[in-house]
């Protein structure tokens, strides 16, 4: 799915979200799912000059997971230590992007070269599902 636009991260936190409701993730696990993904999203879009989004459901046995895969075609990243750094910004932002998204999945992976864009790919595992609420006695 194309990132081209500020639509389009609307569209990526929505999809993500719903995805992830869907192979059983809890509020806070979606949560921070989306929010790893809006970072990865914007990044794409404003470092990279758009790109694409892909997300795989996974299965490993009894476990179920999501892939989220940023792709771009942009100028890569020069220095990849200084980019995962907290605090580091090329755009005047914050600077918790990319390391902030690292914090909050399982799994990161970057693959970069510098003229030849980037691939961000990331997974989370469904943590378990929490008990089904049942009303209280009146």
């Amino acid at each position: 799915m194309p990132i081209g636009s500020d639509a389009d991260l609307a569209w990526v936190r929505r999809r993500v979200r719903q995805v992830a409701a869907e192979l059983g993730f809890g509020l806070v696990q979606q949560t921070k799912l989306v929010t790893a993904a809006s970072e990865l999203a914007r990044n794409t879009l404003v470092h990279g000059g758009g790109g694409q989004i892909e997300i795989t459901a996974l299965a490993d046995g009894p476990r179920r997971g999501l892939r989220l895969a940023f792709i771009d075609a942009g100028p890569g990243i020069g220095d990849v230590d200084l980019a995962m750094t907290d605090g580091y910004s090329s755009a005047c932002g914050l600077g918790l992007g990319l390391g902030g998204a690292r914090r909050l999945v399982d799994e990161f992976a970057l693959e970069t070269r510098p003229g030849q864009g980037a691939v961000v790919t990331v997974v989370a595992w469904v943590t378990g599902v929490p008990p089904a609420r049942t009303p209280p006695d009146d």
